[in-house]
């Protein structure tokens, strides 16, 4: 039984990282449809972090920013969070409704439902990949939407499961789009006991 993410293995570390290279693939294929203009991603980087290292890697604690959260359950339990940076908001809102804005405050109840449906969408196609890798059965909450600092979007979830693991797997990339190259992280925090499940799944743990 793993106690922390230190004891994983590099191959199991990359297994991880090519469930983030499929998940944020398939991520880019779902926006491109969505918006009906070619929408490619940068090879992913995967990390395993802690908390505080997770947040500074996306901006700081302090950067106002919009998340998507959802919570996992079934054989996989956790958080899932989609960090929406204003470039990628924009792009979708110029591209879905001919907008954009210039902070946070100024979304509309139209463009937050379009952020909501983009965090889904980040969510839900690397979870289903995960899902079909694995052959697991997670499912998932109603996303919720928060703008807020991103060390305090993070705070509520975190120490909600903060008992059972200090780390996150985080996937970072860039969308690419109409020649923008704009950031994108996913946050992951399974407790532990699903990540030790989640590695047998895959044939990459005797545990």
């Amino acid at each position: 039984m793993i106690k922390n993410y230190d004891e994983l293995t590099s191959l199991e570390i990359d297994t991880l990282r090519e469930i983030g290279s499929i998940g944020t693939g398939n991520a880019a294929t779902a926006l491109s449809q969505m918006m009906n203009r070619p929408v490619r991603i940068t090879l992913p980087e995967v990390r395993i972090m802690g908390y505080n290292e997770a947040i500074e890697w996306i901006g700081g604690p302090e950067e106002v920013t919009a998340g998507v959260l959802v919570k996992m359950s079934g054989d996989v339990g956790g958080i899932m969070l989609s960090v929406q940076k204003l470039e990628l908001v924009n792009i979708v809102l110029e591209t879905m409704l001919g907008e954009s804005v210039t902070s946070y405050e100024g979304l509309t109840e139209l463009a937050r439902s379009a952020m909501v449906e983009i965090g889904n969408i980040m969510i839900s196609t690397f979870i289903n990949a995960l899902s079909g890798l694995a052959d697991l059965n997670i499912k998932l909450t109603v996303p919720a939407f928060a703008v807020d600092m991103q060390g305090a979007i993070l705070t509520v979830p975190m120490a909600e499961y903060g008992g059972m693991s200090d780390y996150l797997m985080a996937i970072g990339g860039n969308f690419v789009c109409d020649g923008k190259e704009v950031p994108c992280h996913v946050l992951l925090s399974p407790d532990l006991r699903s990540l030790d499940f989640l590695l047998r799944k895959l044939g990459v743990s005797d545990g």
